[in-house]
C-alpha cells in the first residue's frame, strides 16, 4: 500500500489537477509516530506503585540491620563463650609437686601441693611448658610466703589459689602471651605437715 504524502508545492508555476486533490490519505497506525497517545491509567496504578517502593524500601533496611546490624557487646561476648566451650580444654601437670616449709606457732611445716593449670589455648600451653622455670619459682615463693591460718580455712585455700592464677598469668604475660588464655590452676593435692 501506498501513502500520498502532501509536501509543499509552489503553484504558481504547476497546475494541479482536480484528480489530485481528491487522493485520500491515511492517519498513522497506532504505535507509530503521530499516533494519538493513549489514555493513562487511573490513580490506582500510581497508588499501587508507590505502596510497592514503599514495601521493598521496607523490606531492604529490615534485611540491612538483622544481617549487617550493629552488635551487642554482650551478644560478642557471648559468642567468644561458645566458642571457648568448643575446644576441650588442655591441662598441664606442674611435676614434681610444690613442697614448701612455713613456720606456724614456732613450729617448722611443710606445705606439699601438686598444680595443674588449665587452658584452651595450645600455644599458651607450649609457652608454660617452655618457661616452666620461671613459674615454678614464682609459685615456690608464692607458697613459701604463706601462713597456717590462711591456708588452713577454704578461704585461704581459694585465695591462695586465685594469687597462684595470677602469678602464672604474669609469667605467660611476661613472655609474650596472653594472660587471659590461662583460665584456671587447680590444686589437684594439698598436704600441710
Amino acid at each position: 500500500m501506498h501513502v500520498a504524502t502532501t509536501l509543499p508545492v509552489a503553484t504558481d508555476h504547476l497546475q494541479v489537477s482536480p484528480m489530485a486533490t481528491q487522493i485520500p490519505t491515511l492517519e498513522a497506525a497506532p504505535g507509530q509516530e503521530g499516533a494519538a497517545a493513549p489514555k493513562k491509567k487511573g490513580k490506582l496504578g500510581l497508588i499501587l506503585t508507590v505502596v510497592a517502593v514503599v514495601l521493598l524500601g521496607g523490606g531492604g533496611a529490615a534485611a540491612y540491620f538483622l544481617l549487617a546490624g550493629h552488635k551487642d557487646p554482650k551478644a560478642i561476648a557471648a559468642a567468644k563463650a561458645k566458642e571457648a566451650e568448643k575446644t576441650p580444654p588442655l591441662y598441664i601437670a606442674l611435676d614434681p609437686p610444690f613442697v614448701v616449709n612455713f613456720e606456724a606457732e614456732q613450729l617448722v611445716r611443710f606445705l606439699q601441693v601438686t598444680v595443674q593449670v588449665m587452658s584452651r589455648d595450645p600455644a599458651t600451653v607450649e609457652l608454660i611448658k617452655t618457661n616452666d622455670p620461671v613459674v615454678r619459682n614464682d609459685l615456690l615463693l608464692l607458697l613459701g610466703n604463706q601462713s597456717y591460718q590462711t591456708i588452713s580455712s577454704r578461704e585461704g585455700k581459694e585465695k591462695l589459689r586465685l594469687q597462684a592464677l595470677d602469678a602464672v598469668r604474669k609469667v605467660v604475660a611476661s613472655a609474650g602471651g596472653k594472660a587471659e588464655k590461662v583460665e584456671a590452676i587447680y590444686f589437684t593435692s594439698f598436704v600441710m605437715q
